[in-house]
């Protein structure tokens, strides 16, 4: 049976809203199945960078130990900032070596802490789990790139436009034919697949709630046909929906529509 573990971390996000991560996590969570639901008792305070390059460190590390606690198998991860999915593979049990990992982001998360401009690690989150970055955080071993197949990518900074060349991509479009996902995950060889949602993924049309909208996304529709084209090929080791941000919770309302259309997705 699914099991849903909301993780309700904001620490990770470069955004100056990025407590509002900690409501939409809270709002998804209103909508699961309370038996099958375990919210974890994060950090509240920020935490230290401990003398590196990631900001809020301290508590990264903090939940990322709270998440080694709490996984199981067949687990969707409900977010907080996108950089809960690098704990959850961290601790996913069977481990990593048969993984895919579909990224689904507006944004790559391909940055180091030499090359971030915020700090932040959600835009270092990919890069960790490829094992690269700071070693505190970064899988080890990590991800090999040619098992990623990331989606989507539409926002990308100059540091990262080298490092996501490297990756499996598929846009917007190609989404547009369902099977697609399947065939590019299959091509990786994996046995087994996780597929992470950073809801900026969808067209701002489509969902309001995130900190940094980009425009020409997916819709809710076309991602929900994609995953259930893949799951029917391929089994789902778990999944991550995070990213969401609601203003208020009027909004968060307004978006719980295509929200629980992506858990019934993975789930």
């Amino acid at each position: 049976m699914v099991r849903f573990l909301v993780v309700p971390q904001w620490q990770g996000s470069p955004s100056a809203r990025a407590m509002l991560l900690v409501d939409g996590a809270s709002a998804i969570a209103g909508d699961l199945p309370r038996a099958a639901t375990s919210v974890l008792d994060v950090p509240v305070e920020a935490g230290e960078s401990l003398g590196t390059g990631v900001r809020r460190l301290s508590a990264l590390l903090r939940t990322r130990d709270l998440v080694a606690e709490s996984m199981t198998a067949d687990t969707v991860v409900i977010g907080g900032d996108c950089s809960v999915t690098t704990a959850a593979l961290r601790a996913l049990p069977g481990g990593t070596d048969d993984l895919a990992v579909v990224w689904l982001d507006a944004h790559p998360d391909m940055h180091t802490p030499e090359s971030s401009p915020s700090g932040a690690f959600s835009g270092m989150a990919l890069r960790a789990i490829l094992g690269e970055g700071e070693p505190q955080l970064a899988l080890s071993p990590g991800i090999s790139r040619d098992r990623v197949v990331a989606v989507g990518l539409r926002n990308l900074d100059d540091a990262e436009v080298a490092e996501a060349e490297g990756l499996r991509r598929l846009s917007v479009d190609d989404l547009q034919r369902p099977e697609s996902l399947a065939e590019a995950v299959r091509a990786t060889g994996a046995s087994r697949v996780w597929v992470h949602i950073d809801v900026d993924v969808l067209d701002p049309a489509e969902l309001g709630g995130v900190s940094d909208p980009a425009p020409f996304g997916l819709t809710t529709a076309a991602l929900s046909a994609a995953i259930r084209v893949l799951r029917e090929q391929l089994p789902l080791a778990g999944a991550t929906i995070a990213g969401f941000a609601p203003r208020t919770p009027a909004d968060a309302v307004d978006d719980l529509g295509a929200l629980l259309r992506l858990v019934g997705a993975v789930a």
